[in-house]
């Protein structure tokens, strides 16, 4: 399968989080390889998103969201889950889709594991902050391949866990796919 290039995370994150779904997160530790299908991601997008991380500006912690499109943005929560989000957009406005569930699957395309929430999956994946500013348009240690689904049919719903977001808690930026 190939590999999504730069100009796919360089567009409206919104539409990123969507075609995301049903798309391969690729990771590649010591010789072996890790495949598992995009099933549920979540939208923050720019300043007047209040459940970014960057709506309040730029800080060590977010600088990367206001980078360049296609570099993963992975932070720590609750001092023991690692996120994984994948930066989108143009330079200095600050946008990411996290990845918050996928499925690990058989050769035959059959589900072997859900990977429902976004701390299973990167504990599934080892991801830490070691890898925080990949380029993930290299197919180096983690990237993103096409997906293979002949019709995706996208459920929307508000974010998880963002209530204290004021008027952007209830903004339906998580998208799931609904098979």
């Amino acid at each position: 399968m190939s590999i999504i290039n730069k100009s796919f995370y360089n567009q409206n994150t919104l539409k990123v989080a969507q075609d995301l779904l049903g798309c391969f997160l690729v990771r590649k530790k010591g010789k072996k390889i890790i495949r598992v299908r995009i099933t549920e991601t979540e939208a923050y997008r720019g300043f007047d998103d209040l459940a970014s991380h960057a709506s309040k500006g730029k800080t060590e912690r977010n600088e990367l969201m206001f980078g360049e499109a296609g570099r993963t943005y992975i932070y720590l929560i609750y001092g023991m889950h690692w996120m994984l989000n994948i930066v989108t957009e143009e330079k200095d406005f600050p946008s990411a889709v996290l990845i918050r569930g996928a499925d690990f699957l058989d050769e035959k395309g059959e589900i072997v594991k859900k990977l429902d929430g976004p701390a299973k999956l990167t504990k599934f994946f080892g991801i830490t902050g070691k890898l925080n500013g990949i380029d993930i348009t290299q197919k180096e240690i983690i990237w993103v391949e096409k997906g293979n689904l002949k019709r995706k049919k996208i459920q929307k719903s508000k974010r998880v866990g963002v209530d204290y977001a004021k008027h952007s808690k209830d903004w339906e930026w998580n998208f799931r796919l609904d098979y």
